[in-house]
This record gives structure tokens, sequence and C-alpha cells, in this order.
């Protein structure tokens, strides 16, 4: 015992101080990430490293020449990645090292998240933190060893070279430590079925909220401290929670929340979007990369928020963000890309993170003459928001309406003023070198974008968002979704690829349900249930009560996990849980509602202790606790209804609709040729029949 914690700290002293697809040709001792789609992958391919892709072949190939295996993972978008890309994979003694004695593996973490979160696991265990770049090193079999994030040259070249002499002299210690760390992974992720008898109506939420309550930032919304990320699923059930307790100090705290990521320089103020989080607390300097699924779920919590407060803030973002969408990141398929990388060439050439998005005085002045005082002070060209090299990153401080008075202007002419700005702007930025894109389109992220659309349409009622989730949604049918109900995650150049983990189930399936909710088209429920049927058969574990995050077709990665806290995603587990409740409204399946409860039931323990990680389980608590209410309309005047519906905050409904008798579960016998009825149901318990949506709104109101 005492050896192994000995090796353990060695370790830890050296870091500190320093369907699946295999390629078409692997060769031993080349570079074959030629052979791959990933744009992250192939930014590697002419790397002296002996690259190999994640698959059989590189562990077959480790076994075979019994070396050990470097993993090293990231993504395309990553900044730090392409640091030690530059300073380490891409030398000529860096890769003499890793290929005399390694056989080194990349992986795009986005494209195998089941690999990223084995290893990001270990690194946890090992370091207590953990990110990317995530760099791994494990037996021929696969079990780690060793690991970091970002090292420098040296200190890289020291711990591979400690480490293989560990391997040659004494590969024990090795083993022992990797059976000891094998063990620590597999109690990460360990749950309990939870046999207990539990009324969810006597779960204290208000002991919870306090809990998590003592890391608000009452300056500057999100949680306390640097980094900032955005946590939309926290703020997304925080919002519900306000409401729904009419709790109008924690309303405050969340629009502070969304006020202060919208005025900051984490939200792009010219081209729309977010960048993926904040290095400061006060949401200003970015970590400049743009994701994909950030910026879905926050299209759809500013479109809720905007349905509780009417704030026009709110819907500017939406609007720009979804420009910037449909502007960078949209396939002409109706696929979505990414991301966009937080690295573009400056003027001389070289790769620097903002430097497509920054600006500096001079160059401002040029460009907007007379409106440059006012907008040196609407967007803090001052100590406030100056970065680097004596450019600015563009960040408000005050609202519209104080800057108007200010400078005594009308509401219209500001109005038209920013929107000149910031045609101006982006047309001068679209100049420079962009960033560079990852064009992969994933199924997880494509279904979080496309709810995200769907809540736009419901919020906005724009015809362009629901045409722009109909067109995705067709792709992911067409594309990623198989006969079988199985799922694809990943598409490049037309191809389909790698089987599909819980995350694109879950994400898909929650986005067709919302799809079936403004369209009543039964197609997407259909759909939805066929997925859900398939992940029952392939990914549920009827001991545990949850889902695993990889089919039972596909081999295991040292361990098969259960992917159960919320992060900056919600997990997959709490989105299948909630999906398995809305179904069972819908198709009058008992046994997914009971399924859904019982995984509630499972996590309730150390979602008390944990709230921050499960924010997604508490929306779901919220449904088991209060009144959740299907709302059923029927009748030629169906749609418009829908949309009126739509029109009002209320999270703890499902909609279902029909313009013609239906036989459906949630229609039989309500059917009149002559009238649209809109029923409002509790418990399999229907109160009259109004003609009126204001008045069935009422009637939940006062039900509350």
């Amino acid at each position: 015992m005492r050896m192994l914690l000995a090796f353990l700290a060695l370790f830890l002293f050296f870091s500190c101080n320093s369907s699946k697809k295999e390629p078409l040709e692997t060769h031993p001792h080349t570079n074959d990430l030629i052979h791959e789609s990933s744009p992250y992958l192939l930014q590697h391919a002419h790397n002296p490293v002996h690259w190999k892709p994640y698959g059989d072949a590189a562990l077959k190939q480790a076994k075979n020449e019994k070396k050990l295996i470097i993993i090293s993972i990231g993504y395309a978008a990553c900044h730090w990645c392409h640091v030690m890309e530059h300073e380490s994979f891409e030398d000529s003694t860096v890769a003499a090292v890793m290929n005399k004695n390694f056989i080194s593996v990349k992986v795009d973490r986005e494209e195998r998240p089941d690999v990223d979160q084995t290893y990001i696991n270990a690194v946890q265990l090992m370091k207590g933190s953990a990110g990317w770049p995530l760099n791994v090193v494990t037996l021929p079999d696969g079990r780690p060893v060793w690991g970091g994030t970002y090292f420098r040259k040296n200190d890289w070249i020291n711990a591979l070279e400690q480490i293989h002499e560990i391997y040659n002299n004494e590969p024990e210690k090795l083993i022992a430590y990797a059976n000891r760390l094998e063990a620590g992974l597999k109690s990460m992720d360990l749950i309990h079925l939870n046999m207990q008898d539990i009324d969810f109506t006597t779960v204290q939420i208000s002991g919870i909220l306090k809990n998590l309550s003592q890391n608000f930032d009452s300056e500057y919304g999100g949680y306390k401290g640097a980094p900032k990320f955005m946590m939309p699923n926290n703020l997304e059930f925080l919002l519900r929670q306000a409401v729904e307790k009419n709790d109008i100090e924690l309303l405050n705290y969340v629009t502070l929340t969304l006020d202060k990521m919208a005025y900051g320089g984490l939200y792009d103020q010219m081209g729309g979007g977010f960048a993926r989080y904040s290095t400061d607390e006060k949401w200003h300097v970015p970590h400049f990369e743009k994701m994909l699924y950030d910026n879905a779920q926050l299209v759809s919590l500013y479109s809720n928020a905007y349905l509780v407060t009417q704030k026009e803030l709110y819907k500017e973002v939406v609007e720009e963000t979804l420009n910037f969408i449909s502007r960078e990141l949209t396939h002409e398929n109706g696929g979505f890309y990414s991301s966009l990388d937080a690295d573009s060439k400056d003027e001389t050439g070289n790769l620097e993170e903002g430097a497509f998005y920054v600006y500096n005085s001079e160059e401002l002045q040029k460009l907007l003459q007379n409106d440059f005082e006012i907008f040196k002070e609407y967007y803090n060209l001052n100590d406030y928001g100056k970065w680097e090299k004596d450019n600015y990153v563009l960040i408000r401080k005050r609202s519209d309406e104080a800057i108007q008075n200010e400078f005594k202007i009308t509401s219209e002419a500001f109005q038209q003023k920013k929107k000149n700005w910031k045609i101006t702007l982006l047309a001068h930025r679209n100049k420079r070198s962009k960033p560079r894109l990852d064009d992969k389109t994933l199924t997880s992220w494509n279904a979080l974008m496309l709810k995200g659309y769907i809540d736009a349409y419901k919020t906005f009622n724009d015809e362009k968002y629901l045409a722009a989730a109909l067109k995705n949604a067709q792709f992911i049918s067409e594309n990623q979704l198989q006969k079988n109900g199985a799922l694809f995650h990943n598409y490049k150049n037309g191809k389909s690829s790698i089987n599909g983990f819980l995350e694109d189930y879950a994400f898909t399936v929650e986005a067709y349900i919302a799809l079936y909710q403004v369209t009543m088209d039964h197609n997407w429920l259909d759909l939805s249930k066929k997925m859900t049927d398939y992940a029952m058969a392939n990914f549920f574990d009827d001991e545990k009560m949850m889902f695993y995050f990889t089919s039972k077709q596909d081999l295991a990665i040292v361990i098969r996990n259960f992917e159960y806290r919320d992060n900056v995603i919600p997990a997959s587990n709490s989105v299948m849980a909630k999906n398995l409740f809305q179904l069972s409204k819908y198709l009058e399946e008992k046994e997914f509602e009971e399924i859904s409860r019982q995984m509630l039931k499972n996590v309730l323990p150390e979602m008390e202790q944990y709230p921050s990680g499960f924010s997604n389980w508490m929306d779901l608590l919220l449904n088991f606790q209060s009144s959740f209410y299907e709302i059923v309309v029927i009748g030629e005047m169906a749609p418009e209804k829908i949309k009126e519906l739509n029109q009002v905050y209320l999270p703890n409904k499902i909609i279902a609709g029909s313009i013609t008798a239906n036989n459906g579960p949630l229609f039989k016998n309500r059917y009149s040729p002559k009238e649209t009825y809109i029923y409002v149901c509790k418990n399999n318990t229907c109160q009259l029949p109004v003609h009126d949506s204001k008045i069935a709104i009422e009637s939940i109101n006062k039900n509350e």
C-alpha cells in the first residue's frame, strides 16, 4: 500500500512539474490521421508523431509490440490543445520519444465522448481536476496509469521518459496502480438502486436551494469565482422555481445573470452568439471558442426568460444568436456544425486567441466617425473594456435607456445606430482571417439546437425558426436515424458514422417531443417512441434502473459507465428520465413513468448533497411534486390555440393537438366537427373543455 501511494505521489510530481470506424489502412510507423474526417484529428495529421485514431487497430498494435499507449484528447476549438500541438507534437525531439517508446492515439472528445469520459475521470482521480488537452498514458490494454492536461515540452518529455523507465524495469508497479485506478473508476459513477418508498412531495427544495445559493454571485450573477461558465440548465431550473413559487429574489438573481451574460464580452456584441466561458468573474474576457451546444441551450433559456419578463434584451439575444447560427454553423442540408475555434490568424499570419473578435480604438474611430463617442461609452472603450495589445473586448455595463438619456437621443434613433454599428463592424471583421470551423455534425448537439429553434418559435412565433427546426429534424431522421431506431453519432462529408451514445437518444427524443408539440405531427412522437424503445433495449440496466452511456453493442472502454450528473450540458440520464415522464403522459405507458420515478429516486441522496450537479433532475422533481398538466387541443383552430398557449411560460405541461378526429390516448371521444376544444387534464382527470386559451391558462394558474 505504502509503495503504491509513493508511486502515485511520484506520478503527481511529474504531472505538476512538467458504427466505430477504423482508418482505411493502418501503418505501424506513420501518422494515420490523414484518413480521418474529424477536423481536430486532421489538424494533427501532419505532425511528426505517429498518431493513430482510437480503435481496435491501435490497441492491438500496442499489445503486439508490448508498448504503453499515449491517449491525447482534445477538440478543434480548444486553444490550449493548439498550444501543446505547436510546442510539443510538431517538435521532432518530442515525436522521437513518443514514436520510439509508445503507441500514440489522438482522440476528438466530441466524436468519442465515451473515451473522453473514461480518461477524464481517471485524471480527476489522479489529480483532483481535469480539462483539455487531456493526456493519459495507459497500459497496452488501455487501462490508465498516469495523466494530466497541458504540459510544457520539457516536462512532457521528462514525464514520458520516467514512465517508460518504470515500465521497462518495474512493470508490476504500473500494473498494480492500474488495478487500483480501475477500481476507483468503477466507484465514481456507481449507482445504487434506491428501494426506499419516497414521497417526492416531502423533499424540501428550499433546503437544496439554500445550499445552492451559497455560491450565487450577487454582483455579476452566475456562481462566484472564475473562470465562469454559463450553466444554462441550472438557470432553467431556477427560472421555473422562481416563477412557480413566486420567488422575486430568485427571479432577480436569474435575470441579473442573464443580463450580465448578455452585456459581457462573453457575448459577441457585433455578431451574436456566446463564447464557451468567461476567464474572469465579470463575464468580461471570454475563452473565445463558440460551441453549438452552449448557444443551443442559451437560445432556449433566453426565449423562456422572455416569456417571463418581456425584456427586449432577451429577444435581441435570441435573434442575434440564431442569426449567428444560421450564418456560421448551418449546412445547406439543415445540419448544424460543431464549433468555431478560439484562435484565428492575426495581421502577421500567426494564430492568436480572440484575434477575430477584438478591436483597437484607432480602427473604431475610423469606421464609426461621428458615432465613436457614443459607441465608446456604450461598449466601454476604457480600462474596463481593455484587453491586450491595445485591443478592446466590447462589453456593456449600462442599459440602452441610460445611454439614450445621457446622449439625449430617442430610442428609435439609438436602435438604428446600434443596427448600423453592427452592420459596419461585422463587415469589417469579416475581412479578417476567420476562426477555423469544426464542420462535423453531432446528433446530440444538433438535437439541442433543434430544441433551441423550437423554443424560440414558441416564444416569438417567427416562422423561419420553425422552418429551420423542421429542416434539421428531417436531416436527423434521414441521415442519423436507422430503421430499427438506432442513431449514428457523427456526420461528415455525406457519411454517418460512430454508433450513437445515450446523449444522442436523450436529446433527439426530447427535441422530437418538443417538435410534436408545435406541429401536431404525430410522426415526431412516433419516432421518439421508436428511439426510446431502442435505448431501453440497448442502454438500460434492469438492475440499476438507469441507462449506460454506451450501447451494449459496443465494447466497454475500461468500464461501462452511467452519465447522471448534470454539467454545462444536462446528463443524458436526467434527460431520458424527463423524456420517459412525458412519453408516459402521451402514450399512457405507466411503466415509463415508474422508470422515471425510480431513476429520480436513485440520484436523490446525491442531489440533496450536491445540487449544482442535479439541476435537470430537480426540474423533474418539480414535475412529481406539483401539478403537471396535459393540455389537449382538438379541432380546426388547434394550431392557432396552441400558438396562444405557447405565449405563456408554463413549464409544468405537455401539449397535444389534432385538427381531426383522433383515437390516440389523449384524444379519444373528444372531437367535435364544428368546435375547437381545449382540455386541461391532470392525473387522468380533465376539466370541462373551453374554447378560449386564456381561460385554459387561468384555470392552470388558479390551481397552482
